[in-house]
């Protein structure tokens, strides 16, 4: 791997976990899922939950796409 594609990789997984991590939290917002309400209650927890799912799905998106660019240039040569 050269170190345009692994700059590529590093970039697209932090900004697909990101943004499904805060997809995740607005998600529990709107449900009133408080991730920082205070002690561990259901409301925190379901926070919480929401956001660890959010941010694991953006990540595997984020690899999907990657992997989906990657067929299309073997496609394309």
């Amino acid at each position: 791997m050269n170190q345009k594609s692994l700059w590529i990789e590093g970039l697209s997984d932090a900004i697909g976990f990101l943004g499904g991590a805060l997809l995740g939290f607005w998600v529990g917002r709107l449900l009133g899922l408080d991730i920082s309400a205070e002690g561990y209650g259901h409301s925190a927890l379901g926070g919480i939950v929401l956001v660890g799912l959010g941010g694991g799905l953006g990540l595997q998106l984020a690899r999907r796409w990657r992997r989906a660019q990657a067929q299309k240039r073997n496609e394309d040569t």
